[in-house]
């Protein structure tokens, strides 16, 4: 089974190598490698990896900050071996068929953020939620207060607010939102379990809802 290790760890020469070592060292593949987040003297990398049958995720804890200032933030199933075109997929797809960009936006989000979920949900005057699109494992929305709404840009939601159902909190649901093309439109991703969506993704995801945003007007005017 292949699994997603987020990882801080010290930004200087060798240290990923030392950690690809060591999780060598517990039979661990390492699949792909993505680059989340660089911070002063820290970096922030997605490392997917296949486990032998029988061996346990927390093996590869214990590898990873066996190396010195190393820490794990989260262990998780991989929803999909790591790609680094993805993205370019998505904004290939989006453009091929712009009629459907933000169904496709919605559909694809998942892959390219590494959440469980995301959707397209519209806010109307009664304060009354629309399902326009959806990907992953698309919650259920009915009876949701749309707290997130009004948006008016791209950011992290409080997993803990008055708004977010029981059912979410449970599973420590993190979440992102950005606004698609207008305040009462929003494009929102759920990583059930967490890790929290880092700035740099919150970043990716506002500009991936703009360009799904502007083809779609831009359709629409056609």
């Amino acid at each position: 089974m292949s699994y997603v290790l987020r990882v801080v760890l010290p930004d200087r020469p060798g240290s990923l190598g030392a950690v690809a070592s060591a999780l060598g060292r517990v039979g661990a593949d390492i699949l792909a490698m993505d680059i989340v987040e660089r911070i002063p003297d820290q970096a922030v990398d997605d490392i997917v990896v296949e486990l032998p049958s029988g061996r346990q995720p927390d093996s590869l804890i214990t590898a990873a900050e066996s190396v010195p200032g190393v820490r794990v933030e989260s262990v998780r199933p991989d929803p999909g071996i790591a790609d680094m075109h993805r993205e370019w997929e998505l904004v290939e797809a989006i453009a091929a068929d712009p009629d459907r960009a933000v169904h496709t936006l919605a559909l694809m989000l998942p892959k390219v953020l590494r959440a469980g979920w995301s959707v397209v949900a519209r806010v109307n005057g009664d304060r009354e939620i629309e399902l326009v699109a959806g990907g992953g494992g698309v919650p259920n929305l009915d009876g949701v207060i749309p707290g997130w709404a009004p948006v008016q840009r791209a950011t992290v939601l409080d997993p803990e607010a008055h708004w977010v159902p029981e059912d979410w909190k449970t599973v420590g649901t993190e979440m992102a939102v950005a606004p698609l093309g207008s305040a009462d439109v929003a494009v929102i991703v759920g990583r059930p379990g967490g890790p929290a969506l880092r700035a740099s993704e919150v970043a990716r995801l506002g500009h991936l809802a703009s360009l799904a945003a502007a083809v779609s007007a831009r359709t629409d005017a056609g």
